[in-house]
């Protein structure tokens, strides 16, 4: 992941997306550099509008949550019994895992926030 990061930080900064780029940015934040990788990441990302594509990823959460809701409108009228059924068992893992702050922290939830 952290090779993705350099890339997104030269592209924001206005910097070429190439090999000694991003093995200097990764070497400053400590990251110990494999070369295959980095070429690897460069030669992905060559063709790849870099802007468009975390426009695209960015509204990819808020698409998603309103197909969701349409989605569950459906199952509801057709279903109306399934939705407590998942509640319960929400609840009850919620119980054995002591709660959803801890769950988003472990998993990393949450991070999308940094990038907004």
């Amino acid at each position: 992941m952290e090779y993705v990061y350099a890339a997104l930080i030269l592209h924001e900064s206005g910097e070429e997306l190439n090999e000694d780029n991003i093995t200097s940015v990764l070497e400053a934040a400590g990251v110990d550099v494999e070369e295959s990788r980095v070429k690897a990441l460069v030669a992905a990302l060559e063709d790849v509008d870099i802007e468009d594509a975390v426009e695209t990823a960015a509204a990819a959460p808020a698409a998603g949550g309103a197909a969701g809701g349409a989605a569950g409108g459906e199952s509801e009228s057709a279903d109306e019994g399934g939705d407590e059924d998942e509640e319960a068992e929400e609840e009850a893992a919620d119980e054995d895992e002591g709660g959803d702050d801890e769950d988003e922290e472990a998993s990393g939830e949450g991070l999308g926030d940094l990038f907004g």
